[in-house]
């Protein structure tokens, strides 16, 4: 075990997981499918929301990676972490944690008391998430995913617009689409000693994931295309979002070729930023919606 560094700034960052912040960007699709992300004034507040949960995101994971300290030692990739390899002062820790979980929820306040109520939702489910429901058959995968689905509507709250009930379908679809392919990416990773690490696993089978998967992505993939032709979407953006659907498809599908071929879906934060092709989907899917919500629709009007 390696000594606590005297200066733990960057251990602290690396606790943080700054990398899983790309989880947080479903903040920003109120702002915009809310159709405000060329007025300054509500995309500043998107942007604030966002680094708000960046914080309150970072709180959450010092706080789990302490309470995981012992298993993660155990953890061929985890026992690098600075926490279990002895480069983080638990004690640092966990100042860390509440001092950064009360400044994010004051901030929260500021910013919008409806978002900040929200916030406060996200915070306490990933605290029972971190003590007790990760535990919990089925119930573990839909918390993550609940998690997806609380930023996406904070996002919304923080600009006050509405955003369509499909997209929150869709959100939760994706969610547990990335929570199962992690489960799946855990359980053949670690093999006999998967329930060591995550006592959860015991209660799954490779098997019973795939089949879970397969119902994920096909709700995902047709959620998705209902919202895209729904009347009330194209009256709001024009008759031409169902072109982004091949994006949606080949990101999926390549995110199962990852988990199935590469062993991948354990971190879907590092699948996405390492990946090419995943990237460019998803980079030509979001430049196709804008283009859509905010271009040709004034361009060809309906």
């Amino acid at each position: 075990m390696k000594t606590a560094t005297p200066f733990p700034l960057l251990p602290l960052l690396q606790t943080m997981r700054p990398r899983q912040w790309t989880k947080n960007f479903v903040v920003f699709a109120g702002v915009v499918f809310g159709q405000r992300l060329l007025e300054p004034p509500y995309l500043l507040k998107a942007v604030a929301a966002f680094a708000l949960f960046c914080l309150l995101s970072g709180a959450v994971y010092i706080f789990n990676d302490l309470r995981d300290i012992e298993k993660d030692r155990l953890h061929p990739r985890k026992s690098l972490r600075p926490l279990p390899s002895g480069r983080l002062n638990p004690g640092i820790a966990w100042f860390a944690s509440i001092a950064f979980m009360v400044v994010s929820l004051a901030l929260s306040w500021v910013l919008s008391p409806a978002f900040a109520i929200a916030a406060t939702s996200y915070l306490l489910l990933q605290l029972a998430y971190s003590l007790f429901l990760k535990n919990v058959v089925i119930l573990d995968v839909f918390t993550i995913a609940s998690g997806f689905v609380i930023r996406t509507v904070a996002g919304a709250l923080a600009v006050n617009v509405t955003i369509s009930a499909w997209l929150v379908v869709c959100t939760i679809l994706l969610a547990l689409f990335l929570a199962l392919s992690k489960r799946r990416h855990e359980l053949v990773l670690l093999e006999n000693n998967a329930s060591s690490h995550r006592a959860i696993l015991a209660e799954y089978s490779p098997y019973l994931l795939d089949q879970m998967i397969a119902v994920v992505t096909a709700s995902t993939v047709m959620s998705y295309c209902l919202y895209t032709m729904w009347p009330e979407t194209v009256r709001k953006f024009g008759p031409n979002l169902p072109y982004t659907v091949p994006f949606v498809l080949f990101g999926i599908f390549r995110y199962l070729y990852l988990v199935h071929q590469k062993e991948g879906g354990g971190s879907p934060d590092k699948i996405l930023l390492s990946d090419i092709p995943l990237l460019l989907s998803v980079l030509l899917w979001a430049l196709g919606v804008f283009l859509i919500i905010y271009v040709s629709r004034h361009l060809i009007p309906v």
